[in-house]
């Protein structure tokens, strides 16, 4: 009977010793689960939202260093991302690219164009009306709705939030080093408003990150 209860104890431990290793493999290196604290994504990305992030999608790296093992895909126009800010590594921003390595970029009157081109902005929306001129700068680069012409660098990656008046940005600390991306988002497992468990965002829930927009924001009310 000890011995039983004994065993039984130990095939408990163990269980439980498997299920966290396949956890933390999970959390390393397939996907993690963040929280949106700031609008600076809106209406994309909404605060209270809750999503997972692709962790393998630019890369399989070794925990605590970073070092990438085992190349997956580059960053693309458009994704939308998780990195470590480049000012203080310890916090985690999440802003789409508009600028890979080799891009050249720059803005007119709150205007992006990439490569010499207008981009096309669906998911972005201004809340100020006001411009900036090129003569204020605000920015690293110039003002915050002015400047440019620049060339992402190798290595480097340029973002923006789409609130794109009210987001702290590249265009105001530069660029994401490529060993700052912690991974791409998926999709939103859970929304909450204004930190209420209880008053949910049904019509988000298992949402694509990528399909948010064709909600036309009726959410947003």
């Amino acid at each position: 009977m000890e011995k039983s209860r004994k065993e039984k104890w130990v095939s408990n431990i163990k269980s439980i010793i498997w299920a966290l290793v396949i956890a933390l493999f999970l959390r390393t290196f397939v996907v993690e689960a963040f929280k949106i604290p700031s609008g600076s994504m809106i209406p994309t990305l909404l605060i209270g939202d809750h999503l997972f992030v692709e962790k393998f999608a630019y890369g399989i790296r070794l925990p605590i260093i970073g070092i990438k093992i085992i190349p997956t895909g580059e960053p693309k126009d458009g994704d939308i991302v998780v990195f470590r800010y480049p000012v203080n590594p310890s916090i985690y921003f999440i802003k789409r690219v508009e600028g890979v390595p080799g891009d050249t970029l720059m803005m007119i009157d709150k205007k992006l164009y990439r490569n010499g081109k207008p981009v096309n902005e669906p998911y972005v929306q201004h809340t100020d009306n006001q411009i900036d001129p090129p003569n204020l700068p605000k920015g690293r680069f110039g003002s915050r709705d002015n400047w440019g012409p620049i060339t992402v660098p190798k290595g480097k990656y340029f973002v923006m939030g789409d609130n794109r008046d009210e987001s702290y940005d590249s265009r105001f600390w530069g660029y994401v080093p490529e060993k700052n991306l912690t991974g791409k988002a998926l999709f939103i497992y859970f929304s909450d408003k204004d930190g209420n468990p209880l008053d949910i965002r049904w019509n988000r829930i298992f949402k694509s990150v990528s399909l948010v927009y064709d909600s036309k924001y009726s959410h947003l009310g």
